[in-house]
């Protein structure tokens, strides 16, 4: 039986579509999210195999959620829309099945079977239909959630416990990847733990041994390994 999440900003047809699931004995359904920046960490945590998701949300919307997701390890989508038939011609020709809202349970039913038999294959249609850049980050930290332009963002680094966003003004901890930082933001890598805006250095400090750090502009230190330091030289014009 596969197992889903369901995210929606609307709560009636969230409820809705969850009673459906459940009555079609083919989907259980884990959890549920009222936005993007709950449904990303749910995603993270929980690993569905499938997410049904609204397009039309606040402050992040179901098609940039799609971009922040790493494609390798991704669910399968099934959007779920008030869109017209011919505004959602995109998702049938890319690959990305999708449930008009108010929910039909015979088309439901149609998608579950889909589901069940493998038959949805989205890994190219994600990469034509997914922002190939982020403008903002969802970020959580100090009981808050935020959105981080990612022209604030100073540097990005992964530890224990989780990936971090530094700017100016704080730290925050993010539910996206390095991996889809360094793909989608102007973040450059300059560890294999840390990723620095190059626009924000304001020096590079030759260590021993052929390391480095960064500092930027309000003071912040970046480790730069062997590994990267040259290429970073040649991205500033050192060679």
């Amino acid at each position: 039986m596969l197992s889903a999440l369901v995210i929606d900003d609307e709560l009636l047809a969230r409820e809705e579509l969850i009673e459906l699931l459940k009555e079609s004995g083919g989907i259980t359904v884990l959890d549920e999210a009222s936005n993007a920046i709950e449904g990303l960490k749910k995603i993270n945590r929980l690993k569905p195999d499938v997410v049904f998701l609204d397009i039309q949300m606040p402050q992040i919307t179901g098609i940039e959620l799609l971009g922040m997701l790493d494609p390798e390890t991704m669910p399968k989508v099934v959007f779920v829309t008030a869109y017209d038939q011919f505004a959602i011609q995109a998702f049938e020709d890319n690959a990305f099945d999708y449930l008009l809202k108010p929910v039909d349970i015979h088309r439901l039913q149609k998608t579950i079977q889909r589901l069940i038999k493998s038959e949805v294959h989205q890994e190219q249609a994600i990469a034509m239909i997914a922002p190939t850049a982020l403008d903002q980050v969802p970020c959580v930290g100090l009981n808050r959630i935020m959105i981080v332009p990612t022209q604030d963002i100073e540097a990005a680094y992964s530890d224990i416990s989780g990936v971090h966003i530094q700017t100016r003004e704080q730290t925050a901890t993010s539910q996206l990847t390095l991996k889809v930082l360094e793909e989608k933001t102007p973040l450059v890598r300059c560890h294999r733990q840390c990723l620095v805006n190059i626009k924000t250095i304001k020096e590079i400090r030759l260590l021993e041994n052929g390391l480095a750090e960064i500092i930027t502009s309000s003071g912040y230190t970046i480790p730069v390994s062997r590994r990267y330091l040259k290429s970073l030289k040649e991205r500033l014009g050192f060679h």
